[in-house]
C-alpha cells in the first residue's frame, strides 16, 4: 500500500504567479512546487539557453587539467580515456574520445571489464596503458577513490586527470588534476553533474582556452543528455539545460551511433527522458553487464550507419540476454527477503554479476526496504546498494566500511565488494544500521502528489502545456494527478503477455478518458468497484496514427 502525500505551497504564491504569467492556477501550482516563483524562474525554466551554464573555469583543477591537455596536444603525447562501463561512463568515454581525435590528438580508450577488473581504475588498465607508450590517461566517471592506482601508475610516469562526479573520501587522489564538483573546496555551483557531464566541462574549457567553435562542443550534448537521464541526476537547473538541448539534438540531429540505437530500441517518433531511461540505456548498459562495454562505445562512436546497425544489433542480443538473466535472479532473490528486517541483503553464488542492480530496484518493490544484491565470484561478493526516498544508503554503507574491500556511489545507488568471509558480519552490521538510522516514515512508499482535482480539468491544452515542463526526471517529476470518485464505464479488459495490464474508460460528468493501469490486474479482478479514487500522470496515446489522451494511473483504490 502506498500513501498519497498532496504537496502543499504558498497559496499566495501561487496566485501571484498565475497573474504574472497568465497562466491557470493549476499551472501556476505545478510551477510552484517547482521552486518557479516569478516570470525570470519561468523563462529559464521553459527556455532553457545554453549560454546560461556555468563557466568550467569555476571548478577546481580546471586550468591545470586545460594545461595538461594543451601540453599533450603540443607534443604529440598519447593519451588514453579511461571510463566506466555503464551508461555514464561509455558516453563520457565517447565523448572525449571523438572530441579529442577532432583536435588531432593520440587518443585511444579504455573501458575495464566489469568481471575481471570491477568498478574504476584497474591496475591492468594501467599496464595496458604502458605497455601503449600512453602518457596521459583521462578517467571518466571513476577514480575519485583511487589513491593506490594513481601512484601505481606514478611509476610508469602516467598522469592522470580525473573527471568524477561520485563522493570524495577524505583523502584525493594525488593525480595531476582532479575535477569533482563534490571536493570540499570546489566553488563549482553544480554539484549534481553526471560523470559526463564533468567531461563535458572540461571539453568546454578547452574549446574556451584555445578559441575554439563552441558548437563543436554542443554536437555532443545528445550523450550528455543520455547520460543525465540514465544516471538519475536531478534534472534542474545546468542539467537541465543540457538535457533540454541534449533531446532536442537526439531528434532533429543524432550522432550515427545515437540514431541507430533508436531503430534498435524501436521507441516513439519523439524521443523523451522516457525514452532514453527504458530504451536506449538499457541497451547501453546490456553490453557491459553481458559481454564488454566496449561494445557499446564501438557504436557511440561509429560514423558510418551500417556498421552502427550491426553493433547496436550485437549489444541488443546482449539485452535480450540480459532480460532473461535478471529473471532468474530476481525470482531467486525475491524468495530470501526476510520481511522481518529493516534491509534487504540477498545473494547467490552462481548470480551474473550484471544484473544485481537491476535487481536490487525490483526488489524494493517487492519490501520497500534499502537492499543490496551480492552475486560471487572466487570468494569475492561484488554487490549493488539501492535506497528508499530519504535514506542515505551511501553514509549506511559507510558504517560498514571497514568490513568492505572497497565501495562508492550516491545517497541512493552504490556498489561495493565485501570477502566471503566477512559477508555475514557485513549482513548484519548493515541491517544494524539501517535500523539505527531508518525512520518510520521512510518504511512506505510515498507518492507524491501535484494536484488534486476533477477529471474535467483535463483537455488537450492543459495537456501541451505539461509537455512544455520536460524533460522529466529527479527534480523535476512528471506532474502526478489525483481525482475522487471516477467512475468506471464498461468492463476492464486485460493486456500484456501475461494480462498483468489493465486497460479501461472512465467518466466524470460528462467527459469520458482512456485509462491504463500497468500491473494493477490483481486489484481489478479482486474489486468489483465502480467508483474509484486513483493518482495518474497525463499523456498521449499514439496508435495507429492517432492521438488521443490517456490517464496512466500510478495507484488506485
Amino acid at each position: 500500500m502506498k500513501e498519497w502525500d498532496i504537496l502543499k505551497t504558498d497559496e499566495d504564491v501561487i496566485n501571484k504567479l498565475s497573474i504574472n504569467l497568465n497562466v491557470s492556477q493549476e499551472i501556476s501550482r505545478l510551477l510552484v512546487l517547482r521552486g518557479i516563483t516569478n516570470y525570470e524562474d519561468a523563462e529559464s525554466f521553459f527556455r532553457p539557453c545554453l549560454t546560461k551554464a556555468y563557466d568550467p573555469f569555476l571548478m577546481k583543477g580546471m586550468d591545470m587539467a586545460v594545461k595538461r591537455l594543451n601540453l599533450a596536444k603540443s607534443e604529440k603525447q598519447n593519451v588514453l580515456v579511461y571510463g566506466d562501463y555503464d551508461v555514464d561512463g561509455t558516453t563520457s568515454v565517447s565523448m572525449m574520445y571523438m572530441f579529442l581525435l577532432s583536435q588531432e590528438m593520440n587518443v585511444k580508450y579504455y573501458i575495464p571489464n566489469r568481471y575481471d577488473e570491477g568498478y574504476g581504475i584497474s591496475r591492468k588498465g594501467i599496464d595496458y596503458a604502458f605497455a601503449n607508450n600512453i602518457n596521459l590517461i583521462i578517467s571518466l566517471d571513476c577514480g575519485i577513490r583511487a589513491i593506490d592506482q594513481i601512484e601505481y601508475a606514478k611509476q610508469y610516469k602516467i598522469d592522470f586527470i580525473i573527471c568524477d562526479h561520485h563522493t570524495p573520501s577524505k583523502e584525493i587522489p594525488d593525480a595531476y588534476s582532479v575535477l569533482n564538483p563534490k571536493q570540499f573546496d570546489c566553488r563549482y555551483p553544480n554539484k549534481d553533474l553526471s560523470g559526463c557531464g564533468v567531461g563535458f566541462k572540461l571539453i568546454t574549457a578547452y574549446a574556451i582556452r584555445n578559441s575554439i567553435d563552441i558548437n563543436i562542443t554542443y554536437g555532443y550534448l545528445g550523450l550528455l543528455a543520455i547520460s543525465i537521464v540514465s544516471d538519475m541526476v536531478p534534472i534542474t537547473d545546468e542539467n537541465r539545460i543540457y538535457a533540454f538541448h541534449g533531446l532536442r539534438k537526439i531528434n532533429n540531429n543524432p550522432s550515427v551511433g545515437i540514431k541507430s540505437l533508436i531503430s534498435i530500441a524501436k521507441r516513439s517518433d519523439k524521443v523523451d527522458s522516457s525514452d532514453i531511461l527504458f530504451g536506449i540505456a538499457p541497451l547501453i548498459n546490456a553490453a557491459g553487464r553481458i559481454s564488454h562495454a566496449h561494445e557499446a562505445v564501438r557504436v557511440l562512436i561509429e560514423g558510418c550507419y551500417d556498421k552502427a546497425k550491426v553493433y547496436a544489433k550485437k549489444i541488443h542480443l546482449n539485452n535480450q540476454e540480459r532480460k532473461d538473466v535478471e529473471k532468474k535472479v530476481f525470482h531467486e532473490a525475491s524468495h530470501m527477503i526476510d520481511k522481518q528486517k529493516m534491509s534487504n541483503v540477498v545473494y547467490g553464488n552462481n548470480w551474473h554479476k550484471g544484473v544485481v542492480g537491476i535487481v536490487a530496484s525490483k526488489l524494493i518493490e517487492v519490501h520497500y526496504r534499502p537492499t543490496i544484491v551480492f552475486a560471487e565470484n572466487n570468494g569475492l561478493f561484488t554487490g549493488s546498494a539501492r535506497s528508499v526516498k530519504g535514506f542515505d544508503v551511501y553514509e549506511a554503507i559507510s558504517e560498514c566500511s571497514f568490513l568492505c574491500e572497497r565501495f562508492g556511489g550516491h545517497k541512493y545507488a552504490a556498489g561495493l565488494s565485501v570477502r566471503q568471509e566477512n559477508i555475514k558480519r557485513f549482513t548484519e552490521k548493515f541491517e544494524e544500521v539501517v535500523t539505527n538510522r531508518i525512520k518510520s516514515n521512510q518504511l512506505t512508499p510515498v507518492i507524491s502528489i501535484d494536484i488534486d482535482f476533477k477529471l474535467d480539468k483535463i483537455n488537450q491544452k492543459f495537456l501541451r502545456i505539461i509537455k512544455q515542463f520536460a524533460p522529466f526526471g529527479p527534480g523535476n517529476p512528471k506532474p502526478i494527478f489525483s481525482s475522487r470518485n471516477t467512475t468506471l464505464v464498461g468492463p476492464p479488459y486485460y493486456i500484456g503477455k501475461d494480462k498483468s495490464h489493465v486497460k479501461f474508460k472512465l467518466s466524470h460528468q460528462s467527459y469520458v478518458f482512456d485509462a491504463i493501469a500497468f500491473g494493477f490486474a490483481d486489484f481489478f479482478l479482486k474489486n468489483n468497484k465502480k467508483q474509484l479514487d486513483l493518482c495518474y500522470t497525463i499523456e498521449e496515446n499514439n496508435w495507429k496514427s492517432k492521438t488521443s489522451l490517456q490517464i496512466n494511473v500510478k495507484d488506485v483504490f
